[in-house]
C-alpha cells in the first residue's frame, strides 16, 4: 500500500479499487498534514523530526520527501483537511470490483 500512496504522490491522480483507495487516502492526507506541522514551526528540530517521519512512511525515498514538502505542504497551507477528491468509476470488467480515481485537490492541470 506504501507504493500505492508513493504513486498518488507522484502523479497526483491514480485509478484504483474502492477498498485500496480508502487506505491510500487516509495514509497520504496524514503524511501532508505532518509536512504541514513542520513548516509550520519555527524550531528546525520539529522540521527534521517531520521529514523523517514521512521519509520511513515512505520508504525514505527522497524524492517524495522533497516533493511533500516542496509542492504539497505549501500548497495545502491554508486548507484545514480534505486534500484527496475520490471519483467513482464503476465496476471493474474482469472481477466487477468497484473502481475509483483518486486524486489530489488543488492540483495544476496538465
Amino acid at each position: 500500500m506504501r507504493s500505492l500512496a508513493a504513486a498518488l504522490i507522484t502523479h497526483e491522480r491514480i485509478t484504483t479499487t474502492e477498498a485500496r483507495a480508502d487506505f491510500v487516502r487516509e495514509y497520504v492526507e496524514k503524511l501532508i498534514t505532518v509536512a504541514k506541522r513542520g513548516l509550520a514551526h519555527e524550531d528546525p528540530n520539529r522540521a527534521v523530526h517531520a521529514r523523517r517521519i514521512v521519509g520511513s512512511r515512505l520508504y525514505n525515498d527522497r524524492d517524495l520527501v522533497k516533493k511533500i514538502f516542496d509542492e504539497l505542504a505549501p500548497r495545502y497551507q491554508k486548507r484545514a483537511g480534505g486534500y484527496t477528491r475520490v471519483l467513482k468509476l464503476g465496476p471493474r470488467k474482469g472481477d466487477a470490483a468497484p473502481m475509483v480515481i483518486v486524486e489530489l485537490v488543488d492540483r495544476p492541470a496538465r
